[in-house]
């Protein structure tokens, strides 16, 4: 039996949240959502998106502002901290929103729920797989590597899988659990290992019950497809949709894990519903990796566009080869069990794309961005 009844999702207008809005409603629960309506992620016209649910109490607003989040959260029971500025290779030179946003925006909210009379009782906080920067490893005969960032020279010899740094063996991925080190690898991921940690030791600190849940790379109908710097599937999707290829990194065997948002839903209600969740940190993964030029090779068979991705042969300074989830202890304490398969997953997705009348691919805009930088390599 669910305990809560009004919830609120910061950063609820978005991709996510706004399903999770629309499962929560579905439940019984009594949304309340904050967004800022980012214009990168939003556009320019400054209303909330059509695809928010009529029954949401919409409350525009910055997380970083406090007389608004003093009023937002009067009569609420439950968070779900989704409020985040999204972008890996973005968060490399825009540091001082990343850090303001994500860090700044998370303590001024627990700031106020600690110091301020409310009746939070329950915190759900969004975490990110890339907080692990690369994933766990093993040496065939020295056993399980956690590497950090791979070495520029050989990475500029395309030579792109991790080396043994004992034996120069190369290292097969295994699936990363929650125990493994977290070495992030650009401000994105510290200010979203800032959220985290912040969450759950003020939680654990004055009993608020706190969850922190590590998405990995979650796909599905609603994404900013114009955001260049949002997932693979949403940047892959503007491409296809203009008749243009996809541009894949490196060699495009990297791998990553694909999640769909209606099986990461259902985890977040899981985090919210089950007490064996209080003060824990799960992986919200498949478990199955997939790489990224076999993802462009579903894409383009679905959507029935005549081209072949683009392999740049280029690296991303901060990108990572291999990161798949383990998911033992959530399905082992919450009774999590992903349903949908990366193939259905990206024909829903392609679906509702096929309904957009058009949409402006941007991926150059931020290609030239890291080129000019110097954040990639050739």
């Amino acid at each position: 039996m669910k305990r809560f009844h009004n919830i609120l999702i910061t950063g609820g207008a978005g991709f996510i949240g706004s399903h999770l809005a629309d499962r929560l409603i579905e439940k019984g629960y009594s949304v309340k959502v904050l967004d800022n309506l980012e214009p990168q992620v939003h556009g320019s016209s400054q209303k909330p998106p059509s695809y928010l649910h009529k029954q949401v109490e919409f409350v525009r607003g910055d997380i970083r502002e406090r007389d608004v989040l003093q009023r937002v959260l009067e009569g609420i029971d439950a968070i779900y901290h989704f409020a985040a500025s999204v972008g890996v290779g973005q968060s490399m030179y825009q540091i001082e929103k990343y850090i303001s946003v994500n860090t700044l925006g998370t303590a001024r909210l627990f700031d106020i729920i600690i110091n301020q009379e409310t009746s939070i009782q329950k915190l759900i906080v969004a975490s990110s797989m890339s907080i692990y920067g690369e994933g766990k490893y093993n040496c065939p005969n020295c056993g399980v590597i956690y590497p950090h960032l791979r070495d520029f020279q050989l990475l500029k010899a395309k030579q792109w899988e991790h080396i043994c740094p004992s034996c120069g063996t190369i290292l097969e991925p295994l699936p990363t659990d929650e125990l493994k080190p977290l070495y992030p690898t650009s401000i994105y991921a510290q200010s979203k290992r800032h959220q985290e940690e912040m969450a759950m030791l003020l939680g654990q600190t004055y009993g608020l019950p706190v969850v922190a849940l590590r998405f990995f790379n979650v796909y599905g109908t609603r994404q900013a497809l114009s955001n260049p710097y949002t997932g693979v599937c949403a940047i892959f999707s503007s491409r296809l949709k203009n008749k243009t290829p996809p541009k894949i990194y490196e060699d495009g065997l990297q791998t990553r894990d694909f999640i769909h948002i209606k099986d990461l839903v259902t985890a977040n209600i899981l985090a919210l519903e089950k007490q064996a969740a209080n003060y824990e940190i799960f992986n919200v993964g498949t478990g199955v990796p997939t790489s990224i030029l076999d993802i462009a090779k579903f894409m383009i068979q679905i959507m029935r566009v005549p081209v072949t991705p683009q392999i740049l042969q280029q690296f991303r300074k901060g990108d990572i080869r291999h990161c798949y989830a383990d998911i033992t202890r959530i399905k082992t304490k919450l009774g999590f069990d992903p349903k949908i398969k990366v193939q259905d997953g990206l024909k829903d997705l392609i679906n509702w794309v096929n309904t957009l009348p058009s949409v402006e691919d941007k991926f150059s805009v931020a290609e030239s961005e890291l080129q000019k930088r110097g954040l990639t390599l050739d």
